[in-house]
């Protein structure tokens, strides 16, 4: 997968979204987002919370107003999969399925193809100069192009993985943060911080400034904070 070395504009990446619709639209309006501006979404916007229907919907906007790169999550994996009654069909619907499906009035003939097609567009991985964008954990001893399926999309962080051969920083998702904050150590970023959950947010990390944005499907809009302060409060 080819580099990416447009500097132009802020580089965003956001986590786990889970259908947390009134949280996406609060963080979208605190980024206040350019034409200049590239917007990673790290994978998970399906299932768990209430509008997945509503989050495909903002993020279809949204390339009208910035550059949007969508990376597959396992979620649209066993999505995809469930939508040609395939093996996952049974586990998808038992981990948040239900709710995507719910939010398209419970069949999958109300799913716009617009949606599907989007769906379907996911990267598997997306990478600059000095970041590696990814759902999942990657073996750090491997380079992107090598990796499997598992590991771009399964694998969960530990929190003591070494840093990627590449030098680069891995930003990813997939291993809930349920304390609601970003996990973050030396070479890693996890932004999935449980936004369905009673304590978790959906978090933006602003790569070039090192900054977190988080909001809350509540409607509040946590604030922005310092990358550092997680790892600073990691080491405590």
């Amino acid at each position: 997968m080819p580099h990416d070395t447009d500097t132009s504009g802020r580089l965003l990446a956001i986590g786990d979204i889970h259908g947390c619709d009134v949280a996406l639209h609060t963080l979208l309006r605190a980024l206040k987002l350019t034409k200049e501006d590239t917007v990673v979404i790290l994978g998970d916007v399906v299932d768990r919370g209430p509008n997945t229907r509503r989050c495909l919907d903002i993020l279809l906007d949204l390339r009208e107003e910035c550059r949007l790169v969508h990376l597959m999550g396992n979620h649209e994996e066993m999505f995809l999969d469930a939508l040609q009654g395939g093996r996952w069909s049974n586990a998808w619907l038992q981990n948040g399925g239900d709710e995507m499906l719910a939010s398209y009035g419970g069949e999958f003939d109300n799913i716009p193809s617009q949606h599907l097609d989007f769906l379907r567009s996911g990267r598997d991985y997306y990478e600059t100069e000095l970041d590696i964008f990814v759902h999942a954990t990657p073996h750090f001893d491997t380079p992107m192009d090598e990796q499997s399926g598992q590991s771009l999309r399964w694998n969960r962080i530990t929190g003591r993985e070494p840093p990627h051969c590449s030098g680069k920083r891995v930003i990813c998702g997939h291993t809930s943060q349920r304390g609601g904050v970003p996990l973050v150590f030396m070479g890693w970023v996890c932004l999935d911080t449980n936004v369905y959950g009673d304590r978790g947010a959906l978090s933006a990390l602003d790569v070039l400034n090192d900054e977190i944005y988080q909001a809350e499907q509540s409607g509040r809009f946590r604030g922005r904070f310092p990358l550092a302060a997680f790892e600073l409060a990691r080491r405590r």
